[in-house]
């Protein structure tokens, strides 16, 4: 048996100097608040985002971690001024068969901001809230010494300790694991004094398309709170505390502590609980946490590198738990920052939340997987309305559901057969009921990828053209690209699947995707390894190496041969530009070593020294200053993989596992 908590609370963050990519997360999945060394969010200014530029030499400094407030329901529209439809923004694309539209018409400008006409102002709206700031107040003149703050991962809270102007003070917070609610104590002989107080302030949001200007945003306070009118949108906010509240500070009333409540809500909220019954119920949640689901240790490993990945785990264990397992897919930074407008990724929910099934926690993926079903019949309306069957799935989204603009989100494949993997991965793991609460999704998964695979004269399954695949340096040639090898994988992978779902549930074989099974292309192989698509350039050695996929984040398959993937393997570390590539290839990497009984490489892998691989103290990934400082594929990748080559490491290591799920056939 591991000792779970003695494993979790070795890895907790402990910061003793301030810096400004050292931003702490507390949340519950749909609610997130990101704190700096005071506990709070006293200094949000210094850990603004940088302006974005090429990355060159890693540098921690390039990556201030913003200090926000988000919630999954927290979404704003600007005024478009006119009601921009999404067939504005469309381009006819010929098939082998017919004429498709796609919504490729967006173009972003050096400065980051899209273009100012339907397809940008589809792509930046709607937007997820900044919510507000929840920091100390005091005399600048004050200084901040003798820092040491602590994120506590077994009770799910932040204490901080320091002095300030050679006085203690010390601040503990927590959030919630039901309720929008972060609470926090602030004990100092300065409350008392009246030298120190917490504030809440709201920071204006800037128009997306002009971004030097600010929207039109509206506080009013009243006896029961808040509200705030942002773009289209309202919110509010309802504050319980001992001390004097108003417009202004919170400050005590001649006491050294203060406890403080803050309730955001859509509507109108209730009272929020005070802070003891805050800290109570988090304390729970994460002890329940840490003692359910699965648990690996590397203690006594003789591999020097052994504690760094344990940390890893242990971390991106936590990250997820708060920023990917809420009620909607997560966007590639969680509730920490906005990037691309805060919209979520289809093809990256994979990356984010399918270990939660693997590490014995599937109810954490299920949450968001309710979200499908209920954009269902706007996928299934995509797919009609260019000529296919079934739900084709979005790409880049919003709660709404609509496509955002893109000349290459729109053309990405691969996000197609996800639902497939999720249910599978739920069935297989032995989740009561899962065949019959997905099915649904699965059949109209498999409807569109049967439809969109077309014969040529031989009767020969065609993926594309046109598409975007995984490895989306390919997009300026969209129009002509075909038949990845990673995509023509996971297609023939998730129409069997598909199939032996219909047969579990007493149902006829489909003989459409029984068609496309069995007259499927087969992925190119050049000079001995698998090209990246099979049109040309055919393999660009940068950006995802997605065709190891085939073989690694997917089970065999009879379209992929192990000995000519393992040279593809050796190919890729020989050739591939790996500063190029993404947090989530590392575990690409590690799940292909596995599969093909590489487990030293595997390891390796997981552990490269490159630019987009560092963890940092918090356990976040940075890829790229100014637009992703954290990136949660990479956390959860990483999950997957472990749980995939657990009791496969090499000789040198010890691994204790217990309770962890396996991936399907």
């Amino acid at each position: 048996m591991i000792d779970r908590e003695r494993l979790v609370r070795r890895h907790a963050v402990v910061l003793t100097s301030w810096h400004p990519s050292c931003t702490l997360s507390l949340g519950n999945g749909d609610f997130a608040v990101n704190v700096d060394v005071t506990g709070l969010q006293t200094f949000p200014e210094a850990h603004e985002l940088p302006p974005r530029r090429e990355p060159g030499v890693f540098d921690p400094d390039d990556f201030p971690v913003p200090l926000r407030i988000q919630s999954s329901w927290g979404w704003y529209s600007t005024d478009p001024g006119v009601p921009y439809r999404l067939e504005e923004a469309g381009t006819g694309y010929s098939t082998r068969t017919r004429m498709v539209r796609y919504p490729d018409r967006m173009r972003i400008g050096a400065d980051g901001v899209a273009s100012a006409d339907a397809g940008g102002w589809l792509y930046a709206n709607p937007r997820r809230l900044d919510l507000g700031r929840i920091g100390l107040r005091f005399d600048p003149a004050l200084e901040l010494t003798e820092t040491r703050v602590e994120l506590d991962l077994w009770t799910g809270s932040v204490r901080s300790a320091f002095l300030l102007g050679g006085q203690p003070v010390e601040v503990r917070t927590v959030v919630h694991p039901e309720l929008d609610v972060v609470a926090t104590r602030v004990r100092s002989p300065l409350l008392a004094a009246g030298a120190l107080g917490v504030a809440i302030t709201f920071p204006g949001q800037r128009d997306p398309l002009s971004p030097g200007e600010r929207l039109a945003q509206t506080t009013c306070y009243g006896p029961e709170g808040i509200s705030r009118d942002v773009g289209d949108a309202r919110y509010h906010l309802r504050v319980r505390t001992d001390g004097r509240w108003g417009p202004g500070p919170v400050v005590g009333t001649g006491a050294a502590e203060l406890r403080l409540s803050a309730a955001f809500s859509a509507e109108p909220p209730d009272e929020p609980p005070a802070f003891d019954a805050v800290e109570e119920a988090a304390a729970g949640y994460w002890r329940a946490y840490w003692t359910s689901g699965a648990a690996v240790s590397f203690e006594g490993s003789a591999d020097p590198r052994a504690g760094e990945l344990e940390r890893r785990v242990v971390l991106s264990q936590y990250l997820t738990a708060v920023h990917c397992s809420g009620s909607a897919p997560p966007q590639e930074s969680g509730l920490v920052h906005n990037s691309w407008g805060g919209k979520f990724h289809l093809e990256m929910h994979w990356w984010h939340a399918a270990h939660f099934v693997l590490w014995g926690r599937p109810e954490l993926l299920e949450r968001g997987l309710g979200w499908y079903r209920e954009i269902l019949g706007q996928a299934r309306r995509t797919a009609a309305e260019q000529g296919y069957s079934g739900a084709r799935w979005p790409k880049q989204v919003g709660p709404d559901g609509r496509e955002a603009p893109s000349p290459i989100g729109a053309f990405l494949i691969w996000q197609q057969p996800h639902p497939i993997h999720y249910a599978e991965l739920l069935r297989h793991n032995g989740v009561p009921g899962a065949l019959e609460r997905y099915a649904d999704l699965v059949f109209a998964t498999a409807d569109f990828m049967a439809s969109y695979a077309e014969p040529d004269e031989d009767g020969v399954h065609h993926l594309g053209p046109p598409l975007v695949p995984a490895q989306e340096t390919y997009f300026p040639g969209r129009a002509g690209t075909a038949d990845p090898t990673f995509e023509l994988a996971y297609w023939h992978w998730g129409l069997r699947v598909a199939q032996e779902w219909r047969e579990r549930l007493g149902l006829e074989r489909e003989p459409g995707w029984d068609a496309v099974l069995h007259g499927l292309a087969r992925p190119l192989v050049r000079d001995g390894v698998y090209a990246a698509v099979a049109t040309e350039p055919y393999t660009l050695p940068d950006d995802h190496p997605s065709m190891l996929m085939a073989l690694g984040f997917l089970p065999a398959t009879p379209l992929i041969d192990p000995g000519i993937m393992s040279a593809t393997f050796d190919h890729v570390l020989r050739t591939w530009d790996l500063g190029s590539t993404w947090g989530w290839d590392y575990p690409v990497l590690a799940m292909c070593a596995t599969r093909l009984g590489r487990p030293g490489d595997a390891v390796d892998a997981l552990l490269m020294e490159t630019y987009k691989n560092h963890y940092l103290p918090t356990g976040h990934v940075p890829q790229f200053p100014g637009g992703l400082s954290v990136y949660l594929p990479a956390n959860g990748g990483l999950l997957a993989a472990v749980a995939l080559m657990a009791g496969r490491f090499p000789e040198g290591w010890r691994v204790s596992h217990e309770g962890l799920g396996t991936f399907p056939p």
